[in-house]
């Protein structure tokens, strides 16, 4: 692996901007809501290296690139979101400055699927792609255990935590070291 630090960084950050998503008043602008959505966007960029080192471990380059592809668009996407959450962050004095500014910015078209609801979805979908094309080389479990993940989040975001305890323990082969790409065959 490239990089054994990114798949735990990527959970460890997420898990921090679920932990602060609790704390009272991180859900208004100001300290907490910058401070978390700056280690989402961290966590976000981490898994980008993730991606990439699963990419390498697909033993089919077609399966691995549009896995990879749909992750990364997802990501971008997702990345997009929290770009426009920082945005609101640093521009409003208010909760309901921050309700203004989101309504200008979502009204715009394609704003809402692009960023909110479709296009970060396609993340998900592309990081469970990856973890079945390798699951002979990683774990059973690393799916499931980003699918359960996935689903403790969206089911409640205050579980983002225990979906980045999850995702650490389904990516943790890949930080062992024991996991080497291989020659991709067409």
């Amino acid at each position: 692996m490239k990089n054994r630090y990114a798949p735990v960084a990527a959970p460890l950050l997420l898990a921090v901007y679920g932990g602060i998503r609790l704390l009272p008043g991180s859900k208004d602008p100001g300290a907490g809501w910058l401070v978390g959505h700056a280690a989402l966007f961290a966590a976000l960029l981490l898994f980008g290296v993730v991606t990439a080192d699963l990419r390498r471990l697909v033993t089919r380059r077609a399966v691995g690139a549009v896995a990879a592809g749909v992750a990364f668009t997802g990501l971008a996407a997702s990345l997009g979101q929290v770009t426009i959450d920082l945005y609101v962050g640093v521009r409003a004095a208010d909760k309901a400055e921050k309700a203004l500014l989101f309504d200008r910015i979502q009204d715009h078209p394609g704003v809402l699927p692009i960023f909110y609801s479709v296009g970060p979805l396609l993340f998900y979908v592309g990081m469970l792609a990856l973890l079945t094309a390798t699951v002979r080389r990683l774990s059973v479990l690393s799916p499931l255990l980003v699918l359960a993940g996935t689903v403790a989040m969206a089911a409640d975001l205050d579980l983002l935590a225990v979906g980045a305890a999850l995702y650490l323990a389904a990516l943790w082969p890949l930080v062992r070291g024991s996991v080497r790409p291989v020659a991709a065959a067409a």
